[in-house]
């Protein structure tokens, strides 16, 4: 039997995870610390991930140290992601959490904390980036035993170890005043407080939690395998989530050794593995005994709190900029989704091409639509809508806990922003020059409210948010006040009628750019919709006057990042995303349709 350990990471977005994980990488000698790209992190491999910074897959390595296999498991931190967190925390026996030194806990540590407390795993705490000015370990790891006092963690929970260090400079100590030169003392602290699997006799069983795909061999299964041995080529039983129950044979079994997997013949009790050859599973099946099978209980995950129309590309420019552009590709896209995107629900739309789409929040779809926008996919957006529940007949809506944490002279500004959204505050502390504030707020109020507030404190706002449960409608809130500026016709925008029109508002694109009738291309003063003519130039005679000709100059055009756009568009509008453009535009393209509509409506 070998000697094994199984952990998950914890942390807040940006308290360095990753960074460590790959430091317990370089320790294990498993890649020389030349052969570091240029300051990329190994595990954040998806470009989204690296531009971002955040974690949004989980991710399996395993490290040897002193005869014992450390399997790592990459949790993200956000609380959009509680699909991928739940099914990571059954593969492990203890979690490793991680704090920054100054910033202290953060709702998003809370939230997987939370879950893991829940499950039982005994926590190793790592107060990270201690080398940072004004960092305070003491009071963090005070604060960290408060924190999980309040989650109700048992006494053994409550007796944890701290390790103190700086993943960046590479080491850990137990002792934050006296630095060490590696992390050996984590590794340590490891091996002797997380308990090794308990090897439990008897037949095959392993939950599958997660999978990954293989251009040459498909679909592969992961999971930890909590009872007997598995071995190559054994013929198994796929217990489903629906009760049905497949005979099946594994062609292959992969365990994880550092970055990549290697071939086994057997897996034991206990071990993280990949099983290739198992067809049609799906996250939360059971691999089982041929003869007995018995279904290990399915993963539940956190019901989703968000919808979102997904529609195929009807703009007069479609199909010019991208390889997927018809509704058979959007849904095959959306179905390869399902298999590993627990969080997320699919139904059909109204219409044959669109399609309604459930996920966790503006994040959690964000991200769906980013990668599908950079494989090629042409689709169409609508606004995100959020999902209320008939409970006892009142209509209820979710609820999050949002934090705020920025400089106390603008305190006022965030409790204004957040109120007028249907929030309430119930905590507030200062921590040093800095204010932190809590609210409960609606689901929906939070659309548009992180970019309303970064503005409103030129970016020194740390916004975070998690679910908190459904409670009783809170009433309507009001919303975007300006209307749009819509393009009249289709042709390129000119600088000469820009100028004239500045008046009117501010411009969402630049002069010269190719536009079509229908399109969103600025945002009016007022509260109506206004159509413009962008595309008129200026007619020439040959009279020539000093002054008439003067330099046009016009004021950058308002840029949107695709949460953004997704956070502004009003009911009647969509957000068009091709590999290269993101444009905003009105469902109904034609202005005197979209007027007769709204004559219709209002008798």
């Amino acid at each position: 039997m070998q000697n094994i350990r199984n952990i998950a990471i914890i942390a807040h977005v940006d308290h360095g995870k990753t960074t460590l994980v790959d430091r317990m990488i370089y320790q294990a000698k498993l890649v020389r610390e030349d052969g570091k790209r240029g300051g990329d992190l190994i595990l954040d491999n998806n470009d989204l991930e690296r531009e971002r910074g955040i974690t949004i897959l989980a991710k399996n390595v395993s490290v040897p140290y002193k005869g014992t296999k450390i399997n790592i498991i990459d949790t993200p931190g956000h609380a959009d992601f509680g699909g991928e967190v739940e099914r990571v925390l059954n593969m492990a026996d203890g979690v490793l959490l991680l704090v920054d030194a100054f910033e202290g806990t953060m709702p998003q540590t809370r939230f997987v904390l939370q879950k893991a407390i829940e499950m039982g795993k005994k926590p190793i705490v790592v107060i990270n980036k201690v080398d940072k000015p004004n960092c305070r370990p003491d009071e963090v790891n005070e604060q960290v035993f408060d924190l999980m006092f309040s989650l109700n963690a048992t006494e053994d929970q409550l007796d944890f170890k701290t390790v103190y260090g700086s993943a960046k400079q590479g080491w850990m100590s137990l002792d934050w005043r006296k630095p060490t030169n590696d992390i050996i003392p984590l590794l340590d602290t490891i091996v002797a407080e997380i308990p090794a699997p308990k090897y439990v006799e008897g037949t095959p069983q392993m939950l599958i939690s997660s999978l990954e795909y293989s251009p040459y061999v498909g679909r592969i299964a992961v999971g930890r395998v909590s009872r007997g041995t598995l071995t190559a080529g054994m013929q198994i039983s796929l217990c489903k989530k629906d009760g049905t129950i497949e005979k099946q044979k594994i062609k292959d079994l992969m365990v994880f050794q550092g970055l990549d997997k290697k071939s086994a013949e057997k897996v034991e009790c206990g071990d993280i593995c990949a099983v290739v050859g198992i067809e049609d599973f799906e996250i939360g099946d059971t691999i089982a005994d041929f003869e007995a099978p018995e279904a290990l209980p399915p993963i539940t995950v956190d019901e989703p709190t968000m919808s979102m129309l997904f529609t195929i590309n009807d703009s007069p420019f479609f199909g010019r900029d991208g390889k997927y552009v018809t509704s058979r590709h959007l849904k095959e896209r959306l179905e390869h989704e399902l298999e590993k995107n627990l969080a997320l629900r699919v139904k059909p739309g109204m219409g044959a091409d669109s399609f309604i789409v459930y996920g966790r929040g503006v994040l959690h779809l964000s991200i769906l639509i980013e990668t599908m926008r950079r494989e090629g996919f042409e689709l169409q957006v609508g606004q995100p809508k959020v999902i209320d529940k008939n409970i006892g007949g009142v209509r209820c809506e979710p609820i999050e806990l949002l934090t705020i944490d920025l400089p106390e002279d603008m305190v006022g500004k965030a409790i204004e922003m957040s109120t007028r959204r249907k929030a309430s505050l119930t905590h507030m502390e200062t921590r040093g020059d800095r204010a932190h504030l809590e609210f409960d707020i609606p689901s929906r109020g939070l659309i548009g409210l992180r970019s309303n507030l970064m503005t409103a404190t030129q970016g020194e706002a740390v916004v975070a948010h998690r679910f908190k449960g459904y409670e009783p409608y809170k009433g309507e809130i009001e919303k975007r006040n300006n209307g749009s500026l819509v393009s009249l016709e289709t042709g390129l925008s000119v600088a000469y009628a820009m100028d004239k029109l500045q008046d009117r508002g501010r411009f969402f694109i630049d002069p010269g750019e190719e536009i079509y009738a229908g399109q969103v291309v600025g945002e009016h003063t007022r509260a109506s919709d206004l159509a413009i003519n962008i595309c008129k130039t200026k007619k020439l005679t040959n009279m020539r006057a000093s002054g008439s000709d003067e330099k046009v100059m016009l004021p950058p055009p308002v840029k949107f990042s695709l949460e953004e756009a997704l956070e502004y568009i009003q009911e009647d509008e969509l957000v068009e995303v091709t590999p290269h453009f993101m444009r905003l535009r009105k469902i109904i393209l034609d202005e005197n349709e979209r007027k007769r509509r709204k004559n219709q409506n209002s008798f």
